[in-house]
Order: structure tokens, then C-alpha cells, then sequence
């Protein structure tokens, strides 16, 4: 029998730390620690909300700080409170709150933002993100000072301070395809060229393009700023000033308000700044050329030295890479919050990267077209699906003069020939596939790598994790990036690597405030109690596995409660979306009540023909649909959305699939409720928990979940099925009979290999009676002689 045979453990080892790694690269879970803070300067590792920890607390864990802030007189008139923690309170009833608002967006992160008090918090990303887009240290103190009911305390101005004094003042900036750090501060750029490393990255000059200390002058024209809204938009009111276009969606009364004198005159002072810069013509600046090759080098370096790079591109001087003849149709009017959040990406006639966040629904797809037509460079737009990409070809066609032979498709089942388009749509996992491609595909990933990119934009940026994007920026070489989301939030820390990989948050909308008027649907969000029958939950109990999944979605009563919600609405002639991650309960759910469904295998020809039936056929009121609908579904019509299956506690998907029914409904009245998003939950599961987990992102910005135990007029309904206990226990067996596999959720193409799972064994199992069986694969002839010599292949049969 000879020796036992040895197993080479440490390729086995190796192979498992491969598959462990591309786990972690491709998977988007919203779980583990954050990434590493290399690369991030020392500012934005301060945690402000240590310094109030000597605050005395009372017995509800409120903090008294009335020893630290000193309450003004006229404290009624003001706006805010700044907390010593960084988090600071806006009244929206205030009559200064149309002066504040704007500029908290602009300085802080929104937390909470309910109907009278909205919670922002400051932190070290939010105050980069201010300095970027044009504010000044000292303003942003004395604004606050000036909006605040009591004075400031000592650690918020020490904090802002270190924040802001050094970040902004250095800008990498792409001229004539070369590239150059400027300033218009030459002590920064002395500082800077200190440092041996920067030293090495410089390309010097000749003497005669250079000054007496060897900087490149440059005088920029502040003149050529794009006017968004004067030309695209004829009916939309233009903004001078940020705050009065985005009011808090009131009738403004006809009563003055009486405003602190402070306020208003530091409000016009710097409102008269603002008009003068965009007025002046001139600007002078002093910068010097850095070797391309060196980029990433000196952006780390000087992210050490605690000067970030932020990154600005000057098209208009940009004469290598070619102009792209399109531009926006006359039709294309841009709402005011989408004009102010594109002047803040072309505030100085260059274009800054960064991160847009509007709510789904609000026209993100308007914007990221602008943004192309104002750069008229070749344009790279990356989606997360396929069908993502056809409808980001759409709205080019619906809002640009763009046409087909301009746009190309790189996806896995449509691939045009790029040559000579303008716009390249694709997706993240084209770019970052790393195993064998088509030739035709091979060809393509050769000519994006060759191309300059004007501008990239990276759609629903949130779900990339970091290793993923490193690759994409990497691979596709742009000058200007700019990232598109509903929902910048994740549950580990990897959001903040987007401030520096892309860039800081540009502007963020409120969703109440679009709501009020009229920009996005009135949604009654309501949280419908399913209790479980007695056999149900007797089962679920003493269950131990994943099937406890299975048994609170497939509950008797949730499906009774689902079937009486879509009859209630189809008789009203609402249209109606049912959402399951589960494909058992979403196939079971749907052909019991004789419904069209949509998951991961349905084709693309059996998804257009469902969803085109769902839009324009009075006959197909419903569709059940798993999660591959969550972000790429573009269904303006429904207006009603049922939930009896979800993620865990993901608040991301909980907004996202809101997103499916927030589209402005033609004809709708403001004030009355438009759109109803029902989330079933079984009682007394585990389901509730993860239902209140996925609610905090929506009631955080100002929606109210309503809580119905009882749905009145549903014992009154004919023929509902599974009322007996005879129908409940057939049910019952179903669900035991079915196998793990169907508890599982559905695993969609292009989120990474499947992670192993243990489940326990049992008797069944071993003697074959489940669908797990042991089957030995015989390997194929050609695999078996690749290692074979040529030589000996062809006398091998």
C-alpha cells in the first residue's frame, strides 16, 4: 500500500486565504471594523465628543452645560445651540433659520432632522468639505457666534481651527495634461517644498517661467463660471445667495420677522464676498509641476504634512483631450436644489471631485448628466447592474443631445464598439474583473485604460467597498470624479475613505423639505404587527437553524395581511410593489395569488415584458420582486410598496427600496399622502428587532413610522386564504419539508464568491434523504493532459 499520502497544507492555506480575501474584497456586508487610517490626516482621528466627558449627567443621561455656555439675552431671536460635543440644534420654526440652515449643510454632518429641531454634528470630514467649497476659518466661527443662543465653547473653535487652517490652501490642478500644485498662499508652498519627498516629485522649470523663488505665476479668470439655472433653467428662481432657494417649504409670512442685526449684516457681508469673488477677474496664484508619475506619492505625503490635495480640474484650459459636441436639450429645466448642488461642484470655473447626495427620486441622474455637458470631455459612468446602465443611457438620450452613436454600453451582454463614442457606461465589476475576459472584451478594458477621462461618475457610490474602488481608480485614469448616492452611510467606517478617493460631500438635500414641496412623493410609512398562529410559532421556538427565517416570512397571517393590502389597493388603482429577499416565500407568496415575480434567473427579455405590463397595462396592478430591484428599478408609476422579507437590519436597503415609490405623482395634491410603504412584521420574532434597526436611517431624516396591529375591514374580507387550521398546518409542512438552501437569501451576480456555512447534521442528511448528496466529479480529458507534453498529447484519446 506504500506510505500515507501527504497533504500539502500550506497550499491548502494559501488557497484559503485567497478566497478569504476576495471575500472581503467583493463583499458589500455592512459589518466589521473600518479600514486602516493610513493616508488620513491627524485632524480628522480627533474625536470631538470626548472633550464634554467631565459634563455632569442627571438621571436620564442629560448633560448640564450651563457652566460652559453663557446664554445671550436675545437668545429667543437665535437660531442654534452648539453642544461642546460638536453636535449642534436648529430650530426650523426660527425666522433666522432660512440664514442657518445653508450653512450648517455646508460646515456639519446632518444626524437627525425631524419637523421643528434638526441635530447636525461637526466633525473633521464635514469642515474639509466647507474649506473646499469656499469658506473661511474666521467665518465660520463668527457665523456661529453669531447664530448661536449661548456662546461657543473653547474646544469647538480650537477644533475648527485645526480642522480648517491648513486644509484648502493647496490644490492639485491638471493644465495642458500636465499637472501642478497651486496655491495662493506662497509661505504654504515654501513650507511644502521643504520636505525632501515633494522635492523629488518636482519638475523644475527654466528660470524664465518662474519667479525669484522658482514658483509658476498664474492669473486665473474667474470669469467663465457656469451659470446653472440662467441658461438651462428659465423657470427656476436663480440664488445669488444659498439660503433664501432652499427655505424650510413654507408660505413666507406676511408679517416681518424680526432678525438680529448681527445676523443679517454678517449674512449680506458675506453674501457680498461671494458676489465679489465670482465677480472678480482676476485671482492670482503661484504653483509648481509635479511629475505624473509621482501623483500618488506626493498626495500621501502631503495628506502627512497635513496640507490634503484637493482636486480641481480646469477643462476650459484642458486643449489635449478632445471636446465631446453635446450639451443639455432646452427641455431639461434643473430643480434649485440641483443647480446649487452643481454650483458647488463649478463654483470657480473648474470642476471639483466629490459627492452629491440627493434623495432617491430627486433627479441624482439630472445631475451627473449636467455634469458631463458642462465638462464636455469624454465622460465614464459606472452603475451597479446592467440595467442600471440601459436606463443611465436613457436619461443621457431624454436630457442631452447625445445619441447612440455617442454612447457606449460595456456591460456582460451588451457591448458596443467604443471607438469614437464620448460616453462609456459600464459597470463596477466590468472594471474590476480580474479573471479571464472575451477577446471583444479584452479590446475595450485596453481602450478605456488608454483613454483621459474627463470626468467620472461613480453611481451609487455607498456600495463600493474601498479595495474595489482603489482598483477602479487605479485602472481608469480621470481627472475629475464625482459620486452620486441616496444614502452616504454605512455600518462600518469605510465611508470616510470616500472623502479622500473621490473627494468631500459636496451637498446633501433634505428629504422633508424636497417632500413639502412637491419634488419628491408624501409617503405614510407604516409598520403592519403580523402575530404568529400557535403551530407557527411553536416550531420557531424550538427550531435552531436558519429556518426560523423561513417560518416568521411564510406566518399565515402576514400572507393574509399582504393578499388584503394589495386587494385593498388594487380596488383603489394604486400600483404595488411586493419586496422578499427570500426567493421561497417570494415565489410561494406570488403564485398563490397569481402574480408576476422577478428575481436573480428571470431573464432580461421576461423582466422588460413584466415590467412594461406593470407600467402601462390596467390589467397587472402588482408585481412581487426580490432585491435585485432594490436600486436599479426605475418604476415612476407604483405608489404603494409592500415589505415581507428584507436584510437583516440594513437601513440602507430600507431607503432604497423607499426610493422605489418616492417619485413625484402627477396630479397629487401636496398636502395628503401619495404613496404608502407597508413593512410586515411578524410578532415577538427576531424580525422586529431588525425592523427597528432599519427604520433609524428614514426616521432620521424626519419620517414617521405609524404602527398598525390591526388592519380594519380584513375579517370582513371574502376568500382570504389560510384562515383554517387545516390550510395553516399544510403550510406548516411546507416550510419543514423545505430545504436550508431555501432559507437563504438570494445571492445576486457580482457580489463575490458564496461564504461557507455550517449547518447541523442529522439522520436524514447522512442516509441521503435531503438535497445534499456526495458526488465525486470526473476531471475532462484536456484538464487532466494540460501539464502533458505536446508530444504525448495526440496518442492520448
Amino acid at each position: 500500500m506504500g506510505p500515507p499520502k501527504r497533504f500539502k497544507k500550506d497550499n491548502d492555506k494559501g488557497k484559503w486565504k485567497k478566497r478569504k480575501e476576495d471575500h472581503d474584497e467583493y463583499f458589500d456586508d455592512d459589518h466589521g471594523d473600518g479600514g486602516d487610517t493610513e493616508g488620513i490626516p491627524d485632524a480628522a482621528k480627533n474625536d470631538i465628543e470626548k472633550q464634554d466627558e467631565g459634563a455632569v449627567e442627571d438621571e436620564f443621561g442629560a448633560k448640564d452645560y450651563r457652566s460652559q455656555m453663557i446664554l445671550k439675552p436675545d437668545n429667543s431671536s437665535r437660531p442654534l445651540w452648539v453642544a461642546p460635543n460638536g453636535h449642534i440644534f436648529l430650530e426650523s420654526f426660527s425666522p433666522v433659520y432660512k440664514h442657518a440652515h445653508d450653512f450648517l449643510i455646508a460646515i456639519s454632518e446632518p444626524v437627525c432632522r425631524p419637523e421643528h429641531i434638526h441635530e447636525y454634528k461637526l466633525t473633521a470630514y464635514s469642515l474639509y468639505a466647507a474649506v473646499s467649497v469656499g469658506l473661511q476659518t474666521h467665518d465660520i466661527i463668527e457665523y456661529l457666534k453669531r447664530l448661536s443662543k449661548t456662546s461657543i465653547p473653547d474646544g469647538i473653535i480650537e477644533f475648527i481651527q485645526l480642522c480648517t487652517l491648513s486644509y484648502g490652501k493647496v490644490k492639485l490642478v491638471l493644465k495642458h495634461n500636465k499637472y501642478f500644485v497651486e496655491s495662493p498662499f506662497p509661505e504654504v508652498l515654501q513650507k511644502l517644498l521643504k520636505d525632501p519627498v515633494i522635492q523629488e516629485c518636482r519638475l523644475r522649470r527654466n528660470m524664465d517661467e518662474t519667479d525669484k523663488d522658482g514658483f509658476i505665476t498664474n492669473v486665473q479668470d474667474k470669469t467663465k463660471a457656469p451659470q446653472f439655472g440662467t441658461k438651462t433653467s428659465a423657470t427656476a428662481t436663480p440664488t445669488t445667495a444659498p439660503a433664501p432657494a432652499e427655505g424650510n417649504g413654507e408660505q413666507p409670512s406676511a408679517e416681518p420677522v424680526a432678525v438680529p442685526e448681527d445676523i443679517s449684516t454678517f449674512y449680506d457681508k458675506i453674501d457680498k464676498e461671494d458676489e465679489d469673488e465670482e465677480e472678480e477677474a482676476q485671482l492670482k496664484t503661484v504653483s509648481f509641476e509635479v511629475n505624473q508619475e509621482k501623483i500618488e506619492v506626493i498626495q500621501k505625503r502631503c495628506i502627512e504634512l497635513e496640507h490634503p490635495l484637493l482636486a480641481e480640474y480646469d477643462f476650459r484650459n484642458d486643449t489635449v483631450n478632445p471636446d465631446i459636441n453635446f450639451d443639455l436639450k432646452p427641455s431639461a429645466v434643473l430643480r434649485p436644489y440641483q443647480e446649487k448642488s452643481l454650483r458647488k461642484m463649478f463654483g470657480n470655473g473648474r470642476a471639483r471631485s466629490g459627492v452629491i447626495v440627493l434623495p432617491c427620486g430627486a433627479g441624482k441622474s439630472l445631475v451627473g448628466v449636467t455634469a458631463c455637458c458642462t465638462v464636455r470631455k469624454r465622460a465614464l459612468v459606472l452603475c451597479n447592474s446592467g440595467v442600471s446602465v440601459e436606463q443611465w443611457k436613457q436619461q443621457f438620450k431624454m436630457w442631452s443631445t447625445a445619441d447612440d452613436s455617442m454612447i457606449c454600453r460595456f456591460t456582460s451582454e451588451a457591448k458596443d464598439k467604443p471607438m469614437g463614442c464620448g460616453i462609456l457606461v459600464t459597470t463596477y465589476s466590468m472594471i474590476t474583473h480580474t479573471q479571464k475576459r472575451s477577446w471583444e472584451a479584452e479590446q475595450t478594458m485596453k481602450w478605456l485604460q488608454e483613454q483621459e477621462w474627463g470626468i467620472m461618475v461613480l453611481d451609487e457610490v455607498h456600495t463600493i467597498p474601498a479595495k474595489m474602488f482603489r482598483r477602479v481608480l487605479t485602472i481608469v485614469q480621470s481627472h475629475c470624479k464625482l459620486g452620486l448616492t441616496a444614502t452616504l452611510l454605512r455600518e462600518d467606517d469605510k465611508i470616510a475613505d470616500l472623502n479622500f478617493l473621490i473627494g468631500p460631500k459636496l451637498y446633501e438635500a433634505n428629504w422633508l423639505e424636497l417632500q413639502k414641496r412637491g419634488f419628491i412623493a408624501r409617503v405614510q410609512c407604516a409598520e403592519v404587527w403580523c402575530p404568529m398562529t400557535p403551530e407557527f410559532y411553536r416550531e420557531y421556538l424550538s427550531c435552531k437553524t436558519s429556518k426560523k427565517l423561513l417560518l416568521y416570512v411564510m406566518n399565515p397571517s402576514k400572507f393574509r395581511c399582504c393578499q388584503y393590502l394589495i386587494r385593498y389597493h388594487e380596488r383603489r388603482g394604486d400600483k404595488t410593489i411586493v419586496f422578499s429577499d427570500n426567493v421561497f416565500a417570494l415565489k410561494h407568496y406570488a403564485i398563490k395569488m397569481n402574480k408576476p415575480y422577478i428575481y436573480g434567473p428571470t431573464s432580461q427579455s421576461e423582466r422588460i415584458q413584466i415590467l412594461q405590463n406593470f407600467k402601462f397595462n390596467t390589467k397587472v396592478n402588482t408585481i412581487f420582486v426580490s432585491k435585485v430591484a432594490d436600486t436599479s428599478f426605475d418604476l415612476p408609476e407604483a405608489n404603494v410598496l409592500i415589505q415581507i422579507s428584507s436584510h437583516g437590519g440594513s437601513r440602507r436597503q430600507e431607503a432604497q427600496r423607499l426610493g422605489r415609490i418616492l417619485r413625484a405623482k402627477k396630479g397629487a395634491i401636496a398636502e395628503e399622502y401619495n404613496a404608502f410603504f407597508y413593512t410586515l412584521v411578524s410578532q415577538d420574532t427576531m424580525e422586529m428587532n431588525y425592523s427597528r434597526k432599519r427604520q433609524r436611517f428614514l426616521v432620521n431624516q424626519g419620517y414617521a413610522y405609524k404602527v398598525i396591529t390591526k388592519l380594519a375591514g380584513m375579517d370582513e374580507e371574502p376568500d382570504l386564504m389560510y384562515k383554517t387550521r387545516e390550510e395553516q398546518g399544510q403550510l406548516l409542512q411546507q416550510v419543514l419539508s423545505a430545504s436550508d438552501m431555501d432559507a437563504d437569501e438570494e445571492r445576486i451576480p457580482g457580489e463575490g464568491p458564496r461564504p461557507a456555512m455550517r449547518r447541523p447534521g442529522n439522520m436524514a442528511s447522512m442516509s441521503g434523504a435531503d438535497d445534499t448528496v456526495y458526488y465525486e466529479y470526473k476531471k475532462s480529458a484536456a484538464s487532466s493532459t494540460a501539464n502533458k507534453h505536446p508530444l504525448f498529447k495526440k496518442f492520448r484519446t
